[in-house]
């Protein structure tokens, strides 16, 4: 399904992208299948799903998180560059957490190598943690949701920050007869934007 709220964040000119719904899934090439499917199903949580027999070449399919991974074993392992290095500006894919200090804690008893840094804009802050997988592809572990998305639409800022139900917060605070659910509405702190009111249709993810 198409992204309708980011087509209209550009002024509703569709005709010129992809229609393109969500991320499906990244490939890696790995030296050792085995060892690489170990690290992505005990350290990372991924599944192994079903993948179609017709491929003619060794691999692993996973599935977690909404994405799937899938694992394609090098004819050639020792033509792999290898990287020792943990270079948060390389090549990654990033996860968001719900325990930063959890994802610390678990990479030193897997004995796992990484590097920490924070990120500051506008009194938020977003930590992240980086780390290489057994053929040196990056991995980072973050709470980057804290940090609101904000799109340029013709060079212009546009608030379509990180979603938060009003309704829920007033319900907590209030602790009152339940009510219906009010649209989620974004904003960015800091910002003289106005706030945008999504409807239940709009596929935005909600943080």
């Amino acid at each position: 399904m198409v992204n309708t709220a980011a087509v209209a964040a550009r002024g509703g000119r569709s005709s010129s992208v992809l229609p393109l719904a969500s991320l499906n899934h990244i490939s890696i090439v790995c030296r050792s299948l085995p060892e690489s499917l170990s690290f992505y199903t005990d350290v990372l949580g991924f599944i192994p799903v079903r993948r179609p027999g017709s491929f003619d070449f060794d691999g692993a399919w996973l599935f977690n998180y909404g994405i799937g991974i899938h694992l394609l074993q090098s004819e050639d392992p020792d033509s792999l560059p290898e990287k020792t290095e943990i270079n948060p500006k390389d090549n990654h894919i990033s996860f968001q957490c719900e325990s930063m200090a959890a994802v610390e804690r678990r990479l030193k008893e897997l004995g796992i190598p990484y590097v920490q840094r924070r990120v500051e804009e506008g009194g938020i802050y977003v930590d992240q943690i980086f780390f290489h997988d057994p053929d040196g592809f990056m991995i980072e572990i973050c709470n980057c949701d804290n940090l609101p998305v904000v799109p340029l639409a013709d060079g212009q800022p546009f608030a379509m920050a990180a979603c938060k139900r009003v309704a829920v917060v007033k319900q907590q605070q209030q602790q009152k007869v339940p009510s219906a659910p009010a649209p989620a509405q974004c904003s960015v702190p800091g910002s003289t934007t106005k706030a945008i009111h999504v409807s239940e249709e709009a596929h935005i993810s909600c943080a």
